[in-house]
């Protein structure tokens, strides 16, 4: 077995664990919390990790690309204290938003404007940590940063669920489970401090070197995330909370085995394909391995999932759930390219095009937008929707394999 496929098993491992938590927390979530709760809670979280990218200017994303060892720590540092800078703007313009137009926060529960910033920050930093890990090929730190991170979320969730189950309890519990994996991080991976004095001028050096991330990417991921999280925010508005609720255990649920191998591929597939690049201006080889093994793994699910998709969404979660089962299946093909695609777009990252991602995602954004609201009913605009956003991610692998290809093309 080469270094590359064992390095993704070593990922994969921890990445089952840190995955298999929160499928197994949601049998016991999907009985304390009610459909409807969990759509408020999906729509604050999407809206929230939105936040998450905007601190970090995705920054983040380019740790892989930084130079191992100090440069690559300092990029880090540099990274959090960005994070950092611009939560405490988006605080101040929360404040005041809130206090000049109070008709926003109408309807709206409190507590989760209130920890939306904090957990938002927290987020980022839980990011940087395990893509700076990523980056500096730690995949066992990496694994345990995960697996923590996700029991931590899920067992606050369950305990605090008992007691008193709703929204607020759910983002709060999201909240103090991200800060027990952050600190946990901070353990595993000191991040240390800048050299005396230099502070200013190492933060404003990798700004300036990174800057095609806060400028180009920082908008095309905030897209693709707002992209993500949209299909909640406009079936809840459209269709109800509780087919909201339903959708947002599909997502969750069915992304679990979808993002398993994918997340643990990309982990490995952005360190070697990122030195590929560096050596000879190409790594077409690093990308058809990938790409032929997560297409068998995407056949095999298509192949398995229209026998026990619904039954098994009614035996776990309960018969009030069957729904979601019917669900998974018309998300079926837009979770089976995605999953070859996500681990592969890291490309456009390596050959600096995010100009060209940009414009994709501005039409995804667009392409989830229209699906989504001109039916009339929850069933085509979920049919729709999937089937719009299967065929962008046919161009998006396009698109990647030609970058891959560098100099050769």
């Amino acid at each position: 077995m080469s270094e590359f496929w064992r390095s993704v098993v070593l990922v994969l491992s921890g990445t089952a664990i840190a995955q298999f938590v929160p499928v197994l927390g949601s049998l016991v979530l999907a009985r304390l919390y009610a459909p409807s709760e969990f759509g408020v809670f999906s729509a604050w979280l999407g809206v929230v990790v939105l936040l998450s990218i905007i601190f970090t200017g995705r920054f983040e994303a380019a740790l892989a690309i930084e130079v191992d060892g100090e440069p690559r720590r300092l990029a880090v540092a540099s990274t959090l204290v960005t994070a950092c800078l611009i939560a405490i703007v988006a605080a101040i313009v929360l404040a005041i938003g809130v206090l000049v137009f109070p008709s926003i926060a109408v309807g709206v529960p409190k507590v989760v404007i209130v920890i939306a910033i904090p957990t938002a920050l927290a987020i980022a930093g839980a990011q940087t940590w395990q893509s700076w890990a990523a980056a500096e090929g730690a995949y066992r730190k990496l694994s345990s940063m995960r697996i923590v991170q996700a029991v931590a979320i899920t067992l606050i969730q369950i305990t605090a669920g008992v007691f008193y189950a709703s929204a607020n309890t759910l983002a709060c519990a999201h909240l103090f489970g991200v800060i027990v994996g952050l600190a946990f991080s901070t353990y595993m991976m000191p991040v240390g401090t800048f050299p005396q004095g230099q502070a200013v001028a190492t933060i404003k050096a990798f700004w300036h070197r990174q800057r095609r991330f806060p400028l180009l990417s920082l908008p095309a991921d905030s897209i693709n995330k707002a992209g993500a999280q949209l299909p909640i925010l406009i079936v809840a508005s459209r269709f109800g909370s509780e087919v909201a609720g339903l959708l947002a255990l599909t997502m969750r649920v069915l992304g679990v085995p979808i993002s398993l191998l994918g997340k643990s591929v990309l982990d490995v597939f952005k360190r070697h394909a990122a030195a590929s690049f560096r050596e000879r201006g190409e790594c077409r080889d690093d990308y058809l391995r990938t790409f032929k093994v997560l297409a068998i793994a995407s056949l095999v699910f298509c192949a398995v999932m229209p026998f026990v998709s619904e039954p098994l969404f009614a035996i776990a979660f309960g018969e009030q759930w069957r729904l979601s089962g019917v669900i998974a299946l018309w998300m079926m093909p837009m979770f089976a390219t995605g999953f070859i695609a996500s681990p592969l777009s890291y490309m456009v990252y390596i050959a600096g095009k995010q100009n060209v991602d940009i414009i994709w995602q501005v039409a995804l954004l667009g392409v989830v937008f229209v699906t989504l609201s001109i039916p009339h009913h929850y069933k085509f605009a979920l049919q729709a929707y999937s089937v719009g956003y299967s065929l962008l991610y046919i161009v998006y692998l396009v698109m990647t394999y030609r970058f891959s290809l560098g100099e050769q093309k």
